[in-house]
């Protein structure tokens, strides 16, 4: 998968289309991704003993979108762009992933 964390992406389909958000966390088992402020959840909590929960009540946490439904955004040309992965030390082989538009190279 070539969406990381803190990748700012850009959102393709579903009812959050064309917006775009940093990403909090990948599950790479369901090939999913969490997006900051984006499928926002609402989970009901139960009493509990623990200070967290004391309460209980109605939270709002990040849900997850389908990794082939966002697109990351270039740091550069701030363009969603597919990433390609060029040679950053020919050497050692180690690869960076690059912008397939402008060719820019990041981390």
């Amino acid at each position: 998968m070539d969406i990381h964390k803190n990748d700012t992406v850009q959102v393709l389909a579903g009812k959050e289309k064309g917006k775009t958000g940093k990403v909090l966390a990948v599950l790479k088992a369901s090939n999913r991704v969490r997006v900051e402020k984006l499928m926002t959840v609402k989970r009901h909590l139960k009493k509990g003993r623990s200070a967290a929960n004391a309460e209980g009540g109605i939270v709002e946490k990040a849900g997850t979108i389908h990794a082939s439904n966002v697109m990351v955004v270039c740091p550069k040309c701030q363009k969603p762009t597919r990433v390609k992965h060029v040679a950053a030390d020919k050497k050692a082989g180690r690869l960076v992933r690059a912008c397939k538009q402008c060719g820019a190279a990041w981390e």
